[in-house]
């Protein structure tokens, strides 16, 4: 090969000079050996390593309410760290039955909510025996900051309270710290008075209150006493609502004035006292009926109760009148109605009043479920 070298001087001559290059030729090395480099082997996996006699724990019951129970309302105490996770939740996560909390212990770290027995959304579940009212504790976790997460779960808490229909009370949630109520006085000086729905041929109290329009409805009134004197058991009035409230309404007074039941009256029903059989009771039956533009036909009825001697005579104030083609009253001394359509006064039980007992009492029966007549 041969290179040309060209260079301009300024003297104005030119020179060529050529040299010669040795040619160097690229040879393939010849490995006559096998190379001896390999990648490296993956490590050997492990044998995991269990923790011997390992047993998954089984999470342990939060115990973070409480509630105390009252004649007239409830207390309920749940921890800030409700979860029992370590966090305290946010006061506004945490309603009963849509209710605030009304107060907050910073040293014993709880939230308080307080409410009547008929507030923040209490059911009443009734028996034979006993009274229940039922609320709902709901935590509902709201989202961490402008995230979509929430580090917590929804949680609802059933609260129950439990009242025997002659004097005791208690709570039913977790470890109550309420001590039950009982009756100071003696069995012997007491009166208890009961308001029950019964079944058709009056033998029974009545398993499920569920009623159609124009089935009749009917309510047994007793009081018990426990010495010697024979008492009377007197309906002095009654009031409807759709809530266990005889404050509320819609409401309607379907018997009142010392034992006068308006409802045949007012709206031409079949509506009417029973007979009596024996004083301590008295048997009524009211027309099933709902309010307008009310569709969960829902009722409470709540009534009040007297006693008196049952040596009283039959007078304006101690009566069972019933309206039908006029007032009628269950013994047949009907002029005692007389008053049913002015005013008949309020009847004291004046002859018990010497013992100090006290001689009325307001009872409720409910929910009552009133349903169409299907077509």
């Amino acid at each position: 090969a041969v290179v040309h070298f060209t260079e301009k001087y300024y003297f104005g001559e030119v020179f060529l000079i050529t040299l010669p290059i040795a040619v160097i030729q690229q040879v393939k090395q010849d490995f006559r050996e096998p190379l001896s480099w390999r990648y490296p082997e993956p490590p050997a996996e492990e044998e995991p390593q269990f923790p011997p006699n390992f047993e998954l724990k089984t999470p342990a019951p939060v115990e973070s309410v409480s509630a105390i129970c009252g004649e007239n309302s409830v207390r309920v105490e749940a921890k800030n760290d409700l979860l029992g996770i370590g966090k305290p939740v946010l006061a506004a996560d945490v309603t009963l039955g849509g209710c605030p909390a009304t107060g907050e212990d910073s040293e014993a770290q709880v939230l308080i909510f307080e409410s009547e027995l008929h507030g923040c959304g209490s059911q009443l579940l009734m028996s034979e025996e006993t009274f229940t009212y039922v609320f709902t504790l709901l935590y509902t976790p709201s989202p961490l900051g402008n995230s979509p997460i929430v580090r917590g779960r929804e949680v609802s808490v059933n609260i129950q309270c439990h009242y025997q229909r002659l004097h005791d009370v208690s709570s039913g949630l977790l470890k109550p710290t309420w001590t039950p109520f009982i009756e100071s006085k003696s069995s012997e000086e007491s009166l208890y008075f009961c308001l029950k729905l019964m079944t058709d041929d009056w033998k029974f109290t009545h398993p499920n209150p569920q009623f159609l329009l124009g089935d009749m409805i009917k309510f047994e009134a007793s009081v018990k006493q426990f010495q010697h004197i024979p008492l009377r058991v007197i309906v002095d009035s009654c009031v409807a609502t759709v809530v266990p409230n005889v404050d509320t309404v819609p409401r309607y007074t379907f018997l009142g004035n010392s034992g006068c039941l308006f409802d045949s009256q007012l709206t031409g029903s079949s509506s009417q006292f029973l007979p009596r059989s024996q004083d301590d009771k008295v048997q009524f039956e009211v027309e099933a009926f709902r309010f307008d533009q009310d569709n969960s036909g829902m009722l409470y009825i709540t009534c009040s109760l007297r006693a008196t001697a049952a040596a009283s005579a039959v007078t304006s104030t101690n009566k069972d009148c019933s309206f039908a083609d006029g007032w009628r009253e269950s013994s047949g001394n009907h002029r005692v109605c007389s008053c049913c359509d002015m005013d008949c006064g309020k009847g004291s039980g004046s002859d018990l009043l010497r013992t100090g007992r006290s001689t009325w009492k307001e009872r409720t029966v409910g929910p009552i479920i009133v349903k169409d007549r299907p077509l």
